[in-house]
């Protein structure tokens, strides 16, 4: 049997129009993930709404809605290979009102393509101090991405040129180093997705450039550490009911081991069960470790006894459950807000894949952003680029875990009025009296 390739999940973010979708779907065609029949079905449908040029969007694409509007709204799953190592693509949406899918899909991704256009205009817009590709950018570090490529793409359109490319590269930079990523470790490569250039074959049209293709730097990635020694805990994504094998929740495997047979629980409805089976790519497995996407049939779940935002884990090390009249103290920096945040501010909490209106009880005090120090004590608000220490009151159960126990499930975005307020991390947590 052939050793299969390790594999990573790549989260692809940037600014709306930057040509995330395009690029990304040529990828894929030039990998062969997408065969060459499903790539004829694509240009088809694509010319029946006039948007020829787009048919590699397609790829990703999948909803009717979208494929008339031209934007990426729920995530698309698709794998593809590089030398050395298979990668599962999270397309994340760059449209405004979808950031919340990006933060559930950035937290699931071990490393990140940053699509950046070198199109006159369209990069400044990006990283403008309210543009999404700062916010991705920023979610991303939180989040714990930290392995990144960025992709300079629609090099057609700014025909190739150094000096643009030159441009881009020290915008960016400074943007990413800001946000706290090591830059030298970055390779920014020019692209052109509408032409399928550089991505997995080298372009003669830009002698001046001698790094890798996209597909190169992708394969220079390395493997996460997986952190099989940690309490279970798979946040659900989604259950379904599947006539003959009844209720199968779906999620990422984020910490710890999960084998056919075992007992498990489901937080924070309290449902114990046994896994009949699992499934990983349509195909069944006896193991799952962190990083695989699979889908569980358990023995005895109804689908009112799990939903999307619940964690399931192993009886003896259950996932953590705040209670409405419990708290965590969290570590936060605000990255956007009109005025400022007060006490009593009820945002929607975004963690893993739940979603929790929490009211703020708490600032408890504000730090230097480079030095950690205590600026001030008990402060009456934070404003945008301010640190704080704060805490936070849930308004429904939510399962969290302390950053430095399991990192993957400590970490939480606050959102409001469409946009990423807050990022943060959870520093304390008090479980509080059990909800009756």
């Amino acid at each position: 049997m052939v050793k299969e390739k390790p594999h990573l999940n790549l989260v692809i973010i940037g600014h709306i129009d930057q040509g995330k979708s395009t690029m990304m779907g040529a990828l894929l065609i030039q990998t062969g993930a997408v065969t060459e029949r499903e790539a004829r079905e694509l240009e088809k449908i694509a010319k029946e709404f006039d948007r020829d040029s787009w048919s590699a969007a397609y790829v990703f694409d999948k909803l009717k809605e979208e494929r008339q509007r031209g934007i990426t709204i729920d995530l698309a799953f698709r794998k593809f290979d590089t030398n050395s190592k298979t990668f599962t693509v999270i397309d994340a949406p760059g449209h405004q009102d979808f950031v919340k899918n990006m933060i559930t899909g950035a937290s699931q991704a071990d490393a990140a393509v940053l699509v950046i256009s070198g199109k006159k205009g369209e990069m400044e817009v990006g990283i403008a101090a309210n543009g999404q590709t700062r916010e991705h950018a920023y979610l991303a570090q939180t989040l714990g991405v930290k392995q990144l490529v960025v992709a300079v793409n629609k090099m057609d359109i700014w025909e190739y040129k150094k000096e643009r490319y030159d441009e881009v590269v020290v915008a960016s930079s400074a943007l990413l180093k800001q946000i706290g990523f090591n830059v030298k470790k970055i390779h920014f490569v020019p692209v052109s997705g509408l032409k399928s250039e550089n991505l997995a074959e080298k372009c003669d049209k830009i002698s001046w450039y001698d790094g890798p293709t996209l597909l190169e730097a992708l394969d220079e990635f390395t493997l996460p550490e997986k952190p099989t020694g940690k309490p279970l805990r798979i946040p659900i994504q989604d259950a379904y009911k599947i006539k003959g094998t009844g209720v199968v929740p779906v999620g990422r495997v984020e910490t710890g081991v999960l084998k056919k047979g075992d007992r498990i629980i489901i937080q924070p409805g309290g449902f114990t069960g046994e896994i009949r089976s699992m499934e990983m790519h349509h195909e069944e497995i006896n193991q799952a470790e962190p990083g695989d996407n699979i889908g569980m049939s358990i023995r005895g779940l109804t689908i009112e006894q799990v939903s999307r935002g619940d964690c399931l884990g192993h009886p003896a090390t259950p996932p953590t459950v705040i209670n409405t009249k419990g708290s965590w103290t969290g570590q936060v920096i605000v990255i956007w807000h009109p005025t400022a945040l007060a006490q009593g501010y009820t945002p929607v909490v975004h963690a893993h894949t739940t979603q929790v209106a929490s009211k703020f009880v708490e600032l408890i005090k504000k730090l230097d952003q480079k030095t950690g120090a205590v600026i001030e004590d008990n402060p009456k608000f934070i404003k945008k680029n301010e640190v704080a220490i704060v805490k936070l009151q849930p308004i429904r159960k939510i399962c969290l875990e302390k950053y430095e126990d399991i990192p993957e499930m400590g970490r939480f975005a606050v959102r409001d009025m469409g946009r990423t307020v807050a990022v943060g991390i959870v520093k304390d947590i008090d479980i509080g009296v059990q909800d009756t």
